[in-house]
């Protein structure tokens, strides 16, 4: 026996010294993969087709991305199903922080209330990175309505109950759901007509078919600039920079009403705090940057910096406000 215990302690003891030599070399390891991150080209999953106003947002913030990690960002298109294709394949990829989901009001807050059989809750299914910008829309009528303004349009509404009528990009659409809101908040009886896309509905706006629309003020400034259309407010909750003498609704007549669309990047659920707080990070010093605010101001957006924690707050307040909208409304996509 005391031979075997020679034995032992003289093979005990290489083997603890090479796991104490390795030791400090497996956290070495470990460190150097959290903080090499990342170490290959990203996938942004942006949800709707290419050469709309969300991709192009999209690629501007891939680009600075791209920049400032040192990896290409390969922007991947998934439209279709009002953004809940998109969804949901961000939500099975792998959460290591090399796929990230350019998320939305609507795919994030409005179609879980909108959709009643979704294969994900992204309520549940996403890790918030950061927001990134903001829009509003403007309520704008054709010069043939006899109105110049929020409280004359309420009123005409309420003499002509169910007569005046609204456009939009198709139900549940943020335009939509805009309509709905100044409907409820107003107490007035307008009538919803649906299009497929923004485009279709101007056209008939245009030509006095509907009695009025709120769309993005990107698309319908150069119209209210050369007096073919007429602005009543903007839907956010201060005026735009690109329609300065417009005044809110808000302002104009009907206290507390806000629409702000807004953008921001989430990851799959269960991404690593470290590449959460990175990607942050990154996006911070973006959205800081002078040419970044002139880019996005171009789009018609403002920057909307902030923490994670700051974006997922957002997520679940504007989750609860068009919960409510939606029910109300009677939409529904399934």
């Amino acid at each position: 026996m005391p031979q075997f215990s020679a034995v032992f302690r003289a093979i005990r003891s290489p083997v603890c010294a090479l796991i104490l030599t390795a030791a400090p070399f497996a956290f070495c390891a470990t460190a150097s993969a959290a903080t090499g991150y990342p170490s290959k080209p990203l996938r942004l999953v942006v949800p709707f087709p290419a050469g709309g106003p969300t991709d192009a947002m999209a690629r501007l913030i891939g680009q600075h991305l791209s920049q400032q990690l040192g990896q290409p960002v390969v922007i991947d298109n998934r439209g279709g199903a009002g953004g809940t294709i998109a969804t949901e394949a961000v939500a099975q990829a792998a959460p290591d922080g090399y796929t990230l989901f350019f998320s939305t009001t609507g795919t994030m807050a409005i179609n879980p209330a909108l959709y009643r059989s979704l294969k994900v809750d992204p309520l549940k299914s996403f890790d918030a990175v950061g927001s990134v910008a903001s829009t509003v829309n403007v309520l704008v009528v054709p010069n043939s309505l006899s109105v110049s303004n929020v409280k004359e349009l309420v009123a005409l509404a309420k003499q002509k109950p169910g007569t005046l009528t609204f456009g939009s990009a198709g139900n549940g659409s943020s335009n939509h759901l805009s309509g709905e809101l100044f409907k409820s908040m107003a107490g007035i009886d307008i009538v919803h007509v649906p299009y497929k896309g923004s485009g279709a509905a101007f056209t008939d706006l245009l030509g006095g078919r509907i009695s009025m629309m709120f769309d993005t003020v990107s698309s319908q400034v150069q119209y209210i600039s050369s007096g073919k259309v007429k602005a009543l407010g903007v839907t956010g909750a201060r005026r735009s920079e690109a329609l300065p003498k417009v005044p809110t609704i808000a302002e104009a007549g009907l206290p507390g009403f806000d629409v702000t669309i807004w953008f921001g990047l989430s990851a799959p659920k269960g991404t690593t705090p470290d590449v959460i707080h990175r990607l942050n990070s990154e996006l911070q010093k973006m959205l800081a940057q002078t040419q970044v605010q002139s880019q996005l101001a171009a789009l018609g957006a403002r920057p909307l910096p902030g923490t994670p924690a700051d974006f997922s707050k957002l997520i679940q307040h504007d989750a609860g406000k068009w919960s409510s909208v939606v029910k109300a409304s009677g939409a529904t996509l399934d």
